[in-house]
């Protein structure tokens, strides 16, 4: 991973749309928060109810068996946000007090399928992932699965076009999430050491196996920063990169490289860089991975089980016509709903039914 003394500074200039901004300015705006109408709820809860009736299996249901009218404008605006615009946006307005946790995984998945195309999140097939600590290991212990703890994570990327969180229950303290731009710390990094900056644009390994204990390799590799056509995209996590550097065979970080990550982890954590924001139960946060890096702080939980902090996951797949460069991001290695991997047979744990998926598996 030797740097590339060819890569042109020129070819990656500042980033001046809407997916460079600071969090402290949008959270004057306000901007960022969708409210959903009563006809919309009510079309969302209709539709939710019926999708329990039928229980399609989700690795072959499409977003046209269950059509949107009332949100369907919502729909086009938010993939406009998240595709063209800040990179993200918060819905808000389910009354999730009132549902199932089936229900709301039902209205949850049936956004999802028009938004983008549901992919697997682990090696289990599993299509709608929780977010709700089930052990009390931190993010320095190797074995830790962020999903499954308390403790605060960096920021960073997932393995989608778009990650989408629903909030059924929020944390008795704490669990903020926050957000932070990848075009701005990019113009940061261009601005302060336009030395380095060309260096996001190389292949970095980045630790696989952690991230997934059941991975079929310890890394793959892709760079932070892709520019195909003038499209600026992001994919970052310096975490995962260092614990790469464990596994035989990786190449080393030269020092030029470590000194970009500090930098880049350095101007992530600035004042006022992120936007942090509090999960209402039903809220919605629909993110790009290219656009927007994300983070969350430490929480505390309530002591009985259904009460504890509870988040549903999705992974998307969105064709918006985003070019990247090859293999940028994990793209390249997840596993899309309809099958997994290399025509492997399903794991003996697979679910594919919303009432399976909306119970949280207990690994720790």
């Amino acid at each position: 991973m030797a740097s590339n003394p060819t890569t042109s500074l020129e070819a990656v200039p500042p980033v001046t749309t809407a997916a460079a901004w600071r969090g402290d300015a949008l959270e004057q705006s306000g901007e960022w928060i969708y409210m959903l109408s009563d006809a919309q709820v009510d079309e969302l809860e209709i539709l939710g109810a019926r999708f329990l009736a039928e229980n399609p299996d989700l690795r072959t249901v499409r977003a046209e068996d269950y059509p949107l009218v009332a949100c369907a404008d919502a729909v086009k605006e938010w993939g406009g946000d998240v595709d063209y615009g800040r990179g993200f946006v918060l819905v808000r307005g389910l009354r999730t007090q009132l549902y199932s946790d089936a229900l709301s995984s039902a209205i949850y998945y049936i956004l999802g399928l028009h938004m983008g195309d549901p992919i697997r999140q682990n090696e289990m097939g599993d299509l709608i992932d929780h977010v709700y600590a089930t052990s009390d290991k931190t993010m320095d212990d190797p074995t830790a699965l962020s999903s499954k703890v308390r403790d605060k994570l960096v920021y960073h990327s997932d393995s989608s076009d778009i990650v989408a969180l629903m909030c059924l229950r929020p944390a008795k303290e704490g669990g903020l999430s926050c957000l932070v731009s990848g075009a701005q710390i990019y113009n940061e990094i261009l601005e302060r050491r336009p030395d380095l900056a060309p260096l996001l644009l190389e292949p970095f390994h980045w630790d696989w196996r952690r991230q997934d204990h059941n991975a079929p390799a310890d890394t793959y590799t892709s760079p932070i920063v892709s520019l195909v056509d003038g499209v600026f995209s992001m994919y970052a996590g310096s975490l995962y990169i260092l614990t790469a550097q464990e596994y035989d065979g990786v190449p080393k970080l030269t020092p030029e490289q470590i000194e970009v990550l500090e930098l880049f982890d350095k101007i992530t954590y600035e004042e006022g860089m992120a936007i942090a924001m509090d999960f209402r139960p039903g809220d919605i946060q629909w993110l790009s991975n290219y656009a927007a890096l994300h983070a969350r702080t430490t929480f505390r939980d309530w002591p009985e089980p259904q009460r504890k902090r509870h988040l549903l996951r999705l992974w998307l797949s969105r064709d918006a016509g985003r070019p990247v460069v090859p293999g940028f991001g994990k793209n390249g290695v997840v596993q899309h709903r309809a099958a997994p991997r290399g025509g492997a047979e399903e794991h003996p744990d697979g679910h594919f039914d919303i009432f399976s998926v909306a119970v949280p598996r207990l690994l720790s």
